[in-house]
Order: C-alpha cells, then structure tokens, then sequence
C-alpha cells in the first residue's frame, strides 16, 4: 500500500499507529530517540503482520538526523508516502511563571521545530498522492492553564503548520491534516510528573474517560488513506468532547 515515516514510533500513540499502519497494509520506519528495544518490538510487530519494518534513532531538532531518517527509509523500504509527525515533549506540570527556559526551549525544539523540520523533509520528496498527519493535541485549544503553557501554544503551532502546508502542497497532491487527541492513556502522563492524570481527568470528559493510543492511530492511519483523499488542511479532533 505505502511506506509511513512514524516520529516518535516506539511507544504510546506511535507505536500503536505503527501496528495500525501493518495492518492497513503499509511498510513503515518507525523513528524513536533513545529506546532502541522498545522500537524493535513495535518493528517485530510490524512484521508479523507481514509488513516490512525498520527502526532509526533519531532526534527529530536535528536536520542532519531528520534526513538521515529520510534517507534510510527510502534506501531500505523505497520512496515514502507518508509522514506521522508524532514525536514530541513535555515538561513537569506547574505554574507558568515555574517554567524554566532549558524545558521551554525543549519542548519548541521538539515539538515546533522538529515538526517542521520533518514536513520540510517530506514536502521535497513527496509526490502527489502522499500525505502528512501532524499529531497535535487538544491543549492547543484548551491552553492548559496551570500545567503546560508552552506545551498548549507548541501544539497551535503545529496546527497552523498543517493550514499552511496543505495550501502550499496542495497543488502538488499532497495531503497534510492534524489529529489532535485528548487525553490518552499513555506514558506521557509519568513525563510530566503524574503518571495517573489520565485516570483523574477522564471522568471529567463529556464520554466520561480518557482514550486509548489505538483510537487515535485510527484517526491517524484514515487521514492516511484513499478514503480521506479529499481531506486536507483539517484538524481532527478525537478528544472525548474536550
């Protein structure tokens, strides 16, 4: 079917887009920064589905390792058709006026710049019907207040990247949407400083709970496909109503 580069591929909502992507049909390069074992088990999932798979590292701040990805994935598998630009930070929960410089420019570097980085890398070597998916968060909205800002406002920015992207790589064919999750169970939470959030705030959703990884790589591997071929420039959100 095709060949998706997945950011941040090794755990929580990448891996499962990863085991989604084989069962769909799809090759895939799943990406991941430190977690090399973690990355080849998604891999060995991926080939039992019968679908090709391989593992880079890769800080995705870095345009040398972000085309090395690149370059790796289309020397192994051949030429990509599609970008899940999923890899992403946070920092500890906390006031705004807590938040330290050396966690702001993290989570920008990662979250913004590394995003970019990637939909650059994919917009010079796409062809027309390929597609990039941006995972986002419904924080842009929200603005999370009292807990991670800058995380909110990385997160816009990774929306308004996908409205100005899809109107620029429109006329070549290439689709490029937004999925924006509320909260997964995932362990994103224990990087922030409490594990158990998605426990204590999925009652106060209207669904009344927080996701699971495998409903938003639904969502994912959709904007992805044929059927979505007349969606672009869309965020999606998949958030229990937040």
């Amino acid at each position: 079917m095709g060949i998706v580069i997945v950011t941040g591929g090794s755990r929580g909502i990448g891996a499962a887009t990863c085991r989604k992507l084989a069962a769909a049909g799809h090759d895939v390069a799943i990406g991941y920064r430190t977690d090399a074992e973690t990355a080849e088990q998604v891999a060995a999932e991926v080939r039992a589905a019968g679908r090709r798979a391989i593992t880079v590292a890769v800080d995705v701040s870095d345009s040398a390792q972000v085309r090395a990805l690149f370059d790796r994935a289309q020397a192994e598998l051949g030429t990509p058709t599609g970008l899940v630009n999923n890899a992403a930070v946070s920092s500890t929960i906390g006031p705004f006026t807590e938040l330290s410089e050396a966690d702001l420019r993290r989570v920008v570097d990662v979250n913004v710049v590394g995003a970019i980085l990637c939909a650059q890398e994919a917009a010079r070597r796409f062809g027309p019907g390929s597609a990039i998916v941006n995972v986002s968060s419904v924080a842009a909205s929200l603005g999370s207040p009292g807990e991670y800002i800058h995380y909110a406002a990385s997160k816009a920015a990774v929306e308004t990247l996908t409205v100005g992207l899809s109107k620029e790589l429109g006329p070549a064919g290439i689709r490029v949407n937004t999925v924006s999750p509320g909260v997964i169970h995932t362990g994103f939470h224990a990087g922030s400083g409490e594990a158990g959030r998605a426990d204590r705030l999925g009652p106060s959703a209207p669904l009344g709970r927080s996701g699971q990884p495998e409903e938003i790589a639904a969502a994912i591997v959709w904007l992805l496909s044929d059927e979505a071929s007349y969606a672009t420039g869309a965020t999606l959100k998949v958030s229990g109503g937040r």
